[in-house]
Protein backbone atom coordinates (compact mmCIF):
# COMPACT_ATOMS: atom_id res chain seq x y z
CA UNK A 1 0.00 0.00 0.00
CA UNK A 2 1.51 3.10 -0.81
CA UNK A 3 0.68 6.69 0.66
CA UNK A 4 -0.48 9.62 -0.71
CA UNK A 5 2.58 12.07 -1.55
CA UNK A 6 2.64 15.11 0.80
CA UNK A 7 1.47 18.09 -1.10
CA UNK A 8 1.34 22.10 0.00
CA UNK A 9 0.08 24.35 -2.25
CA UNK A 10 2.30 27.23 -3.72
CA UNK A 11 0.04 30.57 -2.22
CA UNK A 12 0.00 28.16 1.56
CA UNK A 13 3.60 27.49 0.51
CA UNK A 14 4.29 31.30 0.29
CA UNK A 15 1.98 31.99 3.18
CA UNK A 16 3.77 30.46 5.61
CA UNK A 17 7.13 31.54 4.47
CA UNK A 18 6.10 35.17 4.76
CA UNK A 19 4.58 34.74 8.16
CA UNK A 20 8.19 32.82 9.12
CA UNK A 21 9.95 35.71 8.22
CA UNK A 22 7.89 38.50 9.53
CA UNK A 23 7.84 37.14 12.53
CA UNK A 24 11.82 36.58 12.56
CA UNK A 25 12.10 40.37 11.47
CA UNK A 26 9.34 41.82 14.55
CA UNK A 27 11.35 40.54 17.15
CA UNK A 28 13.82 42.87 16.38
CA UNK A 29 14.34 46.42 17.64
CA UNK A 30 14.04 48.73 15.34
CA UNK A 31 15.85 50.84 12.92
CA UNK A 32 15.11 54.33 11.83
CA UNK A 33 16.29 55.93 8.44
CA UNK A 34 15.25 59.71 7.41
CA UNK A 35 16.08 62.70 5.68
CA UNK A 36 17.58 65.99 7.42
CA UNK A 37 19.18 69.20 5.49
CA UNK A 38 22.61 68.18 4.88
CA UNK A 39 22.16 64.22 4.41
CA UNK A 40 20.63 61.05 5.50
CA UNK A 41 20.62 59.69 9.15
CA UNK A 42 20.74 56.30 10.52
CA UNK A 43 19.30 55.03 14.36
CA UNK A 44 18.89 52.29 15.41
CA UNK A 45 18.54 50.83 19.10
CA UNK A 46 21.73 49.08 19.35
CA UNK A 47 23.44 48.69 22.73
CA UNK A 48 26.60 46.60 21.09
CA UNK A 49 29.34 48.21 19.99
CA UNK A 50 30.40 45.09 17.82
CA UNK A 51 27.23 43.82 15.68
CA UNK A 52 26.47 46.92 13.65
CA UNK A 53 23.72 47.37 11.80
CA UNK A 54 24.60 50.56 10.10
CA UNK A 55 27.51 50.17 7.48
CA UNK A 56 29.08 52.13 5.06
CA UNK A 57 29.17 50.10 1.51
CA UNK A 58 30.94 53.09 -0.98
CA UNK A 59 31.82 56.49 -1.34
CA UNK A 60 27.82 57.98 -0.63
CA UNK A 61 26.04 54.88 0.22
CA UNK A 62 25.17 53.07 3.21
CA UNK A 63 23.18 50.11 4.02
CA UNK A 64 21.11 49.58 7.32
CA UNK A 65 19.15 45.77 8.66
CA UNK A 66 17.03 44.54 11.49
CA UNK A 67 16.44 40.63 11.26
CA UNK A 68 19.22 37.91 11.84
CA UNK A 69 22.54 39.33 11.91
CA UNK A 70 24.54 36.65 10.11
CA UNK A 71 22.15 36.60 7.42
CA UNK A 72 22.09 40.52 6.74
CA UNK A 73 25.79 40.72 7.92
CA UNK A 74 26.20 38.00 4.85
CA UNK A 75 24.31 41.01 2.43
CA UNK A 76 26.23 43.48 3.79
CA UNK A 77 29.93 41.91 2.80
CA UNK A 78 28.40 40.77 -0.66
CA UNK A 79 27.23 44.62 -1.34
CA UNK A 80 30.63 46.03 -0.54
CA UNK A 81 32.04 43.39 -2.87
CA UNK A 82 30.00 44.22 -5.59
CA UNK A 83 30.25 47.76 -5.07
CA UNK A 84 34.10 47.43 -4.79
CA UNK A 85 34.80 45.20 -8.07
CA UNK A 86 32.07 47.51 -10.16
CA UNK A 87 33.57 50.95 -8.77
CA UNK A 88 37.06 49.03 -10.39
CA UNK A 89 35.66 47.74 -13.21
CA UNK A 90 34.03 50.95 -14.26
CA UNK A 91 33.79 54.27 -12.50
CA UNK A 92 33.02 54.69 -8.79
CA UNK A 93 30.27 57.01 -10.46
CA UNK A 94 29.18 54.16 -11.76
CA UNK A 95 28.59 52.45 -8.21
CA UNK A 96 24.59 53.87 -7.42
CA UNK A 97 21.88 52.39 -4.99
CA UNK A 98 19.80 52.03 -7.64
CA UNK A 99 22.14 48.89 -8.84
CA UNK A 100 22.94 47.93 -5.27
CA UNK A 101 19.31 47.38 -5.00
CA UNK A 102 18.73 45.10 -7.65
CA UNK A 103 20.90 43.01 -6.89
CA UNK A 104 20.01 42.89 -3.60
CA UNK A 105 16.59 41.89 -4.64
CA UNK A 106 17.27 39.14 -6.89
CA UNK A 107 19.38 37.31 -4.03
CA UNK A 108 15.91 38.03 -1.62
CA UNK A 109 13.62 36.53 -4.33
CA UNK A 110 15.86 34.34 -5.14
CA UNK A 111 16.47 32.56 -1.64
CA UNK A 112 12.70 33.77 -0.59
CA UNK A 113 10.96 31.22 -3.46
CA UNK A 114 14.04 28.24 -4.19
CA UNK A 115 15.62 28.17 -0.34
CA UNK A 116 13.75 25.81 2.25
CA UNK A 117 13.95 28.76 4.51
CA UNK A 118 13.68 32.53 3.67
CA UNK A 119 16.16 35.23 5.12
CA UNK A 120 14.29 36.80 8.25
CA UNK A 121 15.93 40.28 6.97
CA UNK A 122 14.86 43.64 6.17
CA UNK A 123 17.25 46.31 4.50
CA UNK A 124 18.04 49.92 3.77
CA UNK A 125 19.85 51.13 1.45
CA UNK A 126 20.41 54.85 1.01
CA UNK A 127 22.33 57.03 -1.17
CA UNK A 128 23.19 61.04 -0.49
CA UNK A 129 22.32 62.94 -3.12
CA UNK A 130 24.15 66.55 -3.85
CA UNK A 131 21.47 67.68 -3.03
CA UNK A 132 18.12 66.67 -1.03
CA UNK A 133 15.64 66.04 -3.74
CA UNK A 134 18.58 63.79 -5.04
CA UNK A 135 18.63 61.20 -2.00
CA UNK A 136 17.70 57.86 -2.63
CA UNK A 137 16.70 55.41 0.53
CA UNK A 138 15.55 51.74 -1.15
CA UNK A 139 13.25 49.54 1.14
CA UNK A 140 13.88 45.56 0.84
CA UNK A 141 11.47 42.94 2.28
CA UNK A 142 12.78 39.19 2.86
CA UNK A 143 11.08 37.98 -0.12
CA UNK A 144 12.69 40.35 -2.71
CA UNK A 145 10.10 43.19 -2.71
CA UNK A 146 11.75 47.03 -3.34
CA UNK A 147 10.32 50.01 -2.18
CA UNK A 148 11.57 53.90 -3.41
CA UNK A 149 11.06 55.52 0.03
CA UNK A 150 10.39 59.27 0.28
CA UNK A 151 12.14 60.90 3.12
CA UNK A 152 12.14 58.43 5.91
CA UNK A 153 11.41 54.69 6.76
CA UNK A 154 11.54 52.38 9.77
CA UNK A 155 12.16 48.66 10.18
CA UNK A 156 11.40 45.86 12.60
CA UNK A 157 9.73 45.92 15.87
CA UNK A 158 7.18 48.14 15.61
CA UNK A 159 7.99 49.95 12.91
CA UNK A 160 4.18 50.38 11.66
CA UNK A 161 3.55 52.93 14.67
CA UNK A 162 7.19 54.48 14.43
CA UNK A 163 6.48 55.39 10.79
CA UNK A 164 3.17 56.44 11.49
CA UNK A 165 5.07 59.28 13.86
CA UNK A 166 7.31 59.82 11.01
CA UNK A 167 3.99 60.79 8.92
CA UNK A 168 3.49 63.22 11.36
CA UNK A 169 6.17 64.68 12.68
CA UNK A 170 8.99 64.33 9.81
CA UNK A 171 9.42 67.67 7.57
CA UNK A 172 12.30 68.37 4.81
CA UNK A 173 14.77 70.53 6.18
CA UNK A 174 14.93 69.33 9.85
CA UNK A 175 18.73 69.91 11.60
CA UNK A 176 20.62 66.53 12.70
CA UNK A 177 19.54 67.79 16.22
CA UNK A 178 15.89 67.76 15.53
CA UNK A 179 15.90 64.68 13.47
CA UNK A 180 18.18 62.62 16.19
CA UNK A 181 15.67 63.63 18.52
CA UNK A 182 12.54 62.60 16.47
CA UNK A 183 13.95 59.12 15.53
CA UNK A 184 14.66 58.91 19.48
CA UNK A 185 11.79 59.68 21.06
CA UNK A 186 9.97 57.09 18.37
CA UNK A 187 11.96 54.60 19.12
CA UNK A 188 11.66 54.74 22.93
CA UNK A 189 7.88 54.27 22.07
CA UNK A 190 8.93 50.57 20.89
CA UNK A 191 9.44 48.53 23.62
CA UNK A 192 10.52 44.64 23.22
CA UNK A 193 6.46 43.81 24.08
CA UNK A 194 4.48 44.17 21.18
CA UNK A 195 1.24 44.97 23.44
CA UNK A 196 3.00 48.65 24.04
CA UNK A 197 4.31 50.01 27.07
CA UNK A 198 5.41 53.39 28.49
CA UNK A 199 7.88 55.76 26.57
CA UNK A 200 11.50 55.04 27.11
CA UNK A 201 14.04 57.79 27.67
CA UNK A 202 17.35 55.71 25.05
CA UNK A 203 20.85 57.21 26.15
CA UNK A 204 23.93 57.35 23.57
CA UNK A 205 25.44 54.28 24.90
CA UNK A 206 21.99 52.30 23.51
CA UNK A 207 21.75 54.00 20.33
CA UNK A 208 24.04 52.81 16.62
CA UNK A 209 23.77 56.25 14.94
CA UNK A 210 25.69 57.35 11.75
CA UNK A 211 24.96 59.93 8.89
CA UNK A 212 25.53 60.51 4.78
CA UNK A 213 26.63 63.83 5.31
CA UNK A 214 26.32 65.49 1.68
CA UNK A 215 28.74 68.20 2.62
CA UNK A 216 31.90 66.00 3.17
CA UNK A 217 34.65 64.94 0.33
CA UNK A 218 33.46 61.93 -1.41
CA UNK A 219 33.15 59.50 1.47
CA UNK A 220 30.28 60.69 3.04
CA UNK A 221 29.50 58.01 5.47
CA UNK A 222 30.21 59.40 9.14
CA UNK A 223 29.56 57.55 12.77
CA UNK A 224 28.34 59.25 15.27
CA UNK A 225 28.92 58.43 19.26
CA UNK A 226 30.44 59.67 22.58
CA UNK A 227 29.98 62.98 23.77
CA UNK A 228 28.80 64.37 20.07
CA UNK A 229 25.65 62.14 20.33
CA UNK A 230 25.51 63.50 23.59
CA UNK A 231 25.34 66.84 22.08
CA UNK A 232 22.67 66.76 19.31
CA UNK A 233 20.35 64.61 21.81
CA UNK A 234 20.87 66.99 24.29
CA UNK A 235 17.37 69.89 24.35
CA UNK A 236 19.51 72.76 26.04
CA UNK A 237 22.58 72.65 23.84
CA UNK A 238 22.59 75.99 21.68
CA UNK A 239 25.52 73.83 20.08
CA UNK A 240 23.42 70.88 19.42
CA UNK A 241 21.78 71.45 15.71
CA UNK A 242 25.06 70.80 13.65
CA UNK A 243 28.72 70.56 15.44
CA UNK A 244 31.57 70.36 12.57
CA UNK A 245 33.96 68.18 14.06
CA UNK A 246 33.10 64.36 14.46
CA UNK A 247 33.98 64.53 17.84
CA UNK A 248 34.16 67.57 20.34
CA UNK A 249 36.01 65.84 23.46
CA UNK A 250 40.01 67.30 22.88
CA UNK A 251 42.33 64.32 22.18
CA UNK A 252 39.82 62.15 20.96
CA UNK A 253 39.68 60.48 17.57
CA UNK A 254 36.98 61.12 15.41
CA UNK A 255 34.21 57.94 15.15
CA UNK A 256 34.40 57.33 11.60
CA UNK A 257 34.26 53.65 10.24
CA UNK A 258 36.56 53.48 6.23
CA UNK A 259 38.41 56.51 6.85
CA UNK A 260 40.39 59.22 8.90
CA UNK A 261 39.83 63.04 9.68
CA UNK A 262 42.40 64.92 11.83
CA UNK A 263 41.49 67.60 14.26
CA UNK A 264 42.57 71.10 13.42
CA UNK A 265 43.58 72.16 16.75
CA UNK A 266 45.51 75.33 15.65
CA UNK A 267 44.87 78.19 17.34
CA UNK A 268 46.83 81.39 17.51
CA UNK A 269 50.81 81.30 18.54
CA UNK A 270 50.03 81.89 22.26
CA UNK A 271 47.84 79.35 22.74
CA UNK A 272 48.61 76.59 20.53
CA UNK A 273 48.20 73.06 21.54
CA UNK A 274 50.91 70.36 20.85
CA UNK A 275 49.86 68.83 17.18
CA UNK A 276 47.30 65.73 17.36
CA UNK A 277 48.25 63.05 14.81
CA UNK A 278 45.65 62.04 12.03
CA UNK A 279 43.68 59.15 12.36
CA UNK A 280 44.21 55.85 10.43
CA UNK A 281 42.11 54.84 8.27
CA UNK A 282 40.31 51.38 8.36
CA UNK A 283 40.56 48.84 5.78
CA UNK A 284 37.94 47.92 3.49
CA UNK A 285 35.45 44.62 3.74
CA UNK A 286 35.45 41.56 1.52
CA UNK A 287 32.98 39.31 1.25
CA UNK A 288 30.47 37.04 -1.06
CA UNK A 289 28.90 38.22 -4.29
CA UNK A 290 24.83 38.71 -3.95
CA UNK A 291 23.25 35.39 -4.26
CA UNK A 292 25.92 33.19 -2.09
CA UNK A 293 24.35 31.03 0.50
CA UNK A 294 25.55 32.47 4.28
CA UNK A 295 28.11 31.41 6.53
CA UNK A 296 27.55 29.15 9.77
CA UNK A 297 24.80 30.24 11.51
CA UNK A 298 26.34 32.50 14.29
CA UNK A 299 23.07 31.90 16.46
CA UNK A 300 23.01 35.58 17.50
CA UNK A 301 21.29 38.86 16.79
CA UNK A 302 22.75 42.38 17.16
CA UNK A 303 19.39 43.40 17.73
CA UNK A 304 19.42 41.21 21.36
Amino acid sequence: MTSMPFYVSPEQLMKDRADYARKGIARGRSVVVLGYDKGIAFVAENPSRALHKVSEIYDRIAFAAVGKYNEFENLRVAGVRYADLRGYSYDRSDVTARGLANAYAQTLGTVFTQESKPYEVEIVVAEVGSTADEDQIYRLTYDGSVADELGFVAMGGAAESIESGLKDRWSPGLSLGDALSLAVGLLGQDPADPSGGPARMLTAAQLEVAVLDRDRPRRTFRRIGGALLDALLSTDDPTSDAPSEDDPTPGRHDTLTGEGSPRDDATNPQTQRPEQGPDQPSGGADGQQPGQQPGPDLDSRSDG
